[in-house]
This record gives C-alpha cells, sequence and structure tokens, in this order.
C-alpha cells in the first residue's frame, strides 16, 4: 500500500531540504507522529530514529534508518518494526523561487497486519491527507 502527497511552498529548496531531512521534525508536521528522537547518525546514509507514532488509536515503535541522501533532491528513509516496513522517499524539485515536494510513504505488512491490508486504506489515507496538510503548514512557517 502506498499514499502519495505533493506540496509546493514559496521556500528555497535548500531551507525545505534541511528541514524535512531532519526527521525529528515529523512531530510538527505529521499528525501520526507522537515522538522521533535522533538516535545515532549526522543525517546522512545510515542516520537512525526512534518513531513512535499513533494509528488507528494505537501508539507503534518503528526504527527508522536514512537508506539514501542526495542534498537538496531526495531522501529515503526505512522504518521497521515486526508489522510493517514503511518506506518513506520524499523529493525535492525547484519551483520558480519556491520547492515542490513530492512524499511517498509505502507500507508492506507482515503476519496478521498483511491480511488486514486492505481495510487500512481509508485510515492510511486520512494519514496522508494529515501530514501532507500538516507539511503544507509547517513549511509556510520556515
Amino acid at each position: 500500500m502506498q499514499i502519495e502527497r505533493t506540496v509546493t511552498t514559496d521556500r528555497p529548496i535548500a531551507d525545505v531540504f534541511a528541514y524535512l531531512s531532519d526527521f525529528t521534525t515529523t512531530t510538527q508536521w505529521d499528525p501520526g507522529t507522537v515522538r522521533t528522537t535522533l538516535t545515532s547518525g549526522d543525517g546522512g546514509v545510515g542516520t537512525v530514529y526512534a518513531n513512535t507514532s499513533r494509528f488507528m488509536g494505537r501508539e507503534s515503535q518503528l526504527t527508522y534508518t536514512v537508506v539514501e541522501r542526495a542534498e537538496n533532491a531526495r531522501i529515503v528513509l526505512r522504518g521497521v518494526n515486526r508489522t510493517v516496513t514503511a518506506t518513506d522517499t520524499m523529493t525535492f524539485a525547484a519551483d520558480g523561487g519556491g520547492t515542490t515536494v513530492t512524499y511517498v510513504a509505502a507500507f508492506q505488512f507482515s503476519g496478521l497486519a498483511k491480511y488486514l491490508g486492505p481495510l487500512l486504506a481509508p485510515a492510511l489515507k486520512k494519514l496522508g491527507d494529515g501530514a501532507e496538510a500538516g507539511m503544507r503548514d509547517a513549511l509556510a512557517t520556515l
């Protein structure tokens, strides 16, 4: 399952990339995030974040690792726990003096959750809508 959202802002690409590539900022723009802390690294490939999210009324912990990073262009993080692997990809494009961000979150469920996947689609859509609105609002205040 996958959600994709695009947000355009008048903020410069370097500022937008710096903000969103620091995954601890998810608490400011992703309504599903309860807390994200930097566990190790400097933001580059191999950096690890501990994330606590709330989804459908339940909290879960994921360990996110930066698996790809191209300055001012793209960052990919992979989050894992025993029931899901989430791959979050953000691509950045200059848009005049501003920036367009395309955010894709892909979810691969395992265990019992794998069979419930189709039932999760409405909740994932709502999560994506909230993240899009939150990202738009947060980027407007940079």
